[in-house]
């Protein structure tokens, strides 16, 4: 293969100045050691210069190049016994002419003329013996010419191969654009005309179920609340969601949800609060330097904390003491949930769902590493998000400086501010 390469490059129609410094050197090696002994004459020496020199002035113009060593070879004829030079010289323009000819008709003009140029100098010597010339006009100017019409259609075959590879590749590329834009479509009238349609059709029930029941406890009046503006919030992500899918260039999938740094604390409260209305006791530990995240960062934080609660939720029981911790470390946040099993052994497998590979996704795409495993009779779901990208493939985290202690205090190491301590247990009147 590399003895291929090596040819096709040679013989690429943008390295002619390359032959020709080889067909020059070959030719001195010739004057020098191709003699027989005889040492070269002073007008062979001419002529083979003047052969030399035009073949690398005129590399590029071929038909000119072939003219000028014909012409050399013409005075060879009349003045060498020995014309090996310039009849190399003439075969090789004719060569480089069959490699470049963009018409038959140039082609054609030029072996012409090489075969006039050789027959008539070399019948006249031997008039009743063909075998000779017929013989020396195939070398001189049938395999040239055979020669670079084969190299010439190899490359256009090369090259027409190659345009057809291209033109492939751009039609499964957009055969794969286009089945992935109907996918994406599909998807979206989906989640518009079924999710969508449910989801406001129990938002819309439960609109109904305060107004006509205007006197029920207040606690069952605070459970309408939350799942009202809790489906309230799920229609607007959905339809952002649907906008997305139906016009991906208008909106990443980092736009589609963008919160405020400073809103974070916040919004990680709501999703706590949430949860210990679901019935889940919470320990919550929440470094206030959380409000000082970037954007992306502090939406991937959110979303974490509200599938790992879920996951306590649906995994654990509603009986499961969970523990939320979030510490900002030199810039790096540490983030973890882990949960004691509600009395009853882990019902989430290793592998996870769609739930902990969307987790797992997220957090590799900002440079981390997401570690499931169980603890302490629960199961523990953990990550550290680098301030800056690290290097790939940090494998899971055991060290201390990659991942969170068995059971992280409720304050960080000194020189940083404490973390927030929200009181666990479920909050009161919950559902």
């Amino acid at each position: 293969m590399v003895v291929v390469g090596w040819m096709g490059r040679l013989f690429d129609a943008r390295d002619t100045f390359v032959r020709m410094i080889l067909l020059d050197l070959s030719g001195v090696s010739y004057l020098l050691f191709g003699t027989e002994g005889h040492p070269p004459t002073r007008n062979q020496l001419i002529l083979a210069v003047l052969a030399f020199a035009s073949a690398l002035i005129f590399h590029r113009q071929r038909v000119v190049n072939l003219v000028v060593q014909t012409a050399l070879l013409v005075v060879a004829f009349w003045l060498l016994d020995d014309t090996m030079i310039n009849q190399v010289g003439a075969s090789w323009a004719l060569l480089e002419l069959a490699m470049w000819a963009p018409r038959v008709r140039f082609l054609v003009a030029g072996a012409g003329l090489v075969s006039a140029v050789y027959l008539a100098f070399t019948l006249g010597d031997q008039p009743f013996r063909l075998t000779t010339p017929i013989y020396g006009l195939f070398v001189v100017v049938g395999v040239p010419a055979l020669i670079g019409q084969v190299i010439r259609t190899t490359r256009e075959l090369g090259l027409e191969a190659q345009h057809r590879a291209l033109e492939e590749q751009r039609r499964r590329e957009s055969e794969t654009r286009a089945a992935r834009a109907d996918e994406r479509s599909a998807i979206a009238r989906e989640l518009h005309d079924v999710v969508a349609h449910h989801v406001a059709s129990m938002v819309l029930r439960v609109g109904v179920a305060k107004h006509v029941l205007p006197d029920t406890d207040p606690r069952v009046t605070e459970v309408f609340d939350d799942v009202h503006s809790t489906g309230t919030a799920a229609l607007a992500d959905l339809r952002r969601l649907v906008a997305v899918l139906r016009d991906p260039s208008v909106r990443t999938d980092a736009a589609l949800t963008v919160i405020d740094p400073g809103a974070l604390p916040a919004a990680l409260d709501a999703a706590v609060e949430t949860a210990r209305r679901a019935g889940l006791t919470v320990d919550a530990a929440i470094s206030p330097e959380v409000g000082t995240l970037d954007a992306v960062r502090g939406l991937a934080i959110l979303r974490l904390t509200q599938e790992g609660l879920t996951n306590v939720a649906k995994h654990a029981g509603t009986a499961a003491h969970a523990r939320l911790r979030v510490a900002v470390l030199d810039g790096d946040v540490l983030w973890s949930i882990a949960d004691d099993g509600g009395g009853t052994s882990p019902g989430l497998p290793s592998g996870g769902g769609h739930g902990l590979t969307g987790m797992r996704e997220r957090v590799e795409v900002l440079g981390g590493h997401l570690t499931v495993g169980p603890a302490a009779g629960g199961w523990r779901v953990e990550t550290v998000l680098p301030a800056t990208q690290p290097p790939p493939d940090l494998g899971p985290s055991t060290g201390p400086a990659n991942s969170l202690p068995a059971d992280p205090p409720t304050s960080v190491p000194s020189g940083d501010e404490p973390l927030v301590d929200r009181a666990s247990g479920p909050a009161a009147g919950s559902a």
